[in-house]
């Protein structure tokens, strides 16, 4: 009981977009993944994500650098992270890891060919670790990881999907996060960004890249994340950690660990195992 109580003090100390929106979705998933801290196999989806990004983060730190990688250099660096036995145990393949693999690779490469980001273009930030203090709004410390800044504030994020994205969806869908990269770039900069990029590499047997094109942050777009995280924490305070069945419960790595669950965990019997 002490230790959950630390735990959930400690998440209350900063915000990141990727609590926010695991919390929004499903607040005992959240309570599994971030006060629990129950860790699961990485799905193939997931490893195969991660390695995508691992490529087009090595890819723009060369551009940033002004260094010159061919695609023998990309291939080979994917074949190393593939086989990497710390990321790629435990992974069940189901005997279709080569495929997966290949077409993993053939996301990468369609990106090269495709992608709508000039060779020569030199990135303004890879990878930044950015934080924001909203103390003036009586929040904590927002902290982040941004993608990709190109020339002119222009915030850019990598995704990989297996279905093409619809743009008003993915918009309503990333909204929380890229009001969270809005703000981090504002306070780290100073000025305002100009407008967001989802680079969505689609897993298909013939990849695609859709690339979906949004604004800047808006007053109501910011409000509402104001809002969020406010809920966010009020929800941690009761520990309100209940589950929120869908459709994505299928897919979920805390199925099982959902199944057992008794309501031990919520804020009502919390304050009635404090009294």
């Amino acid at each position: 009981m002490t230790d959950i109580k630390n735990r959930v003090a400690e998440l209350q100390q900063t915000i990141s977009a990727s609590r926010l929106n695991t919390f929004h979705q499903c607040r005992l998933k959240f309570f599994f993944r971030y006060v629990e801290k129950i860790e699961k196999p990485t799905s193939p989806a997931l490893f195969i994500g991660k390695t995508v990004h691992a490529i087009l983060q090595v890819w723009n730190i060369a551009r940033w650098r002004g260094e010159t990688r061919d695609s023998e250099f990309f291939r080979q660096l994917f074949e190393q992270l593939w086989s990497n036995p710390e990321s790629n145990i435990g992974i069940r393949w189901e005997e279709k890891e080569e495929a997966q693999k290949q077409t993993a690779w053939n996301m990468i490469e369609t990106y090269f060919r495709e992608t709508t980001i000039p060779p020569g273009e030199k990135p303004l930030g890879v990878e930044v670790s950015v934080e924001a203090d909203l103390v003036q709004r009586g929040l904590p410390k927002l902290i982040g990881i941004i993608d990709l800044v190109r020339p002119g504030g222009r915030i850019v994020d990598f995704k990989t999907s297996s279905t093409t994205p619809n743009p008003e969806r993915s918009a309503h869908q990333n909204g929380l996060q890229l009001a969270c990269y809005g703000l981090l770039y504002r306070e780290a900069t100073g000025e305002k960004e100009s407008g967001f990029e989802l680079h969505h590499l689609v897993k298909l047997k013939t990849p695609k890249v859709v690339i979906s094109t949004l604004g800047a942050v808006t007053p109501s777009q910011e409000n509402r994340l104001y809002r969020s995280i406010e809920s966010y924490l009020e929800g941690l305070d009761r520990m309100d950690f209940v589950p929120s069945p869908g459709m994505t419960c299928l897919s979920c790595e805390y199925w099982g660990n959902c199944q057992k669950w008794t309501g031990e965990h919520s804020g009502l019997a919390e304050r009635k195992l404090a009294a």
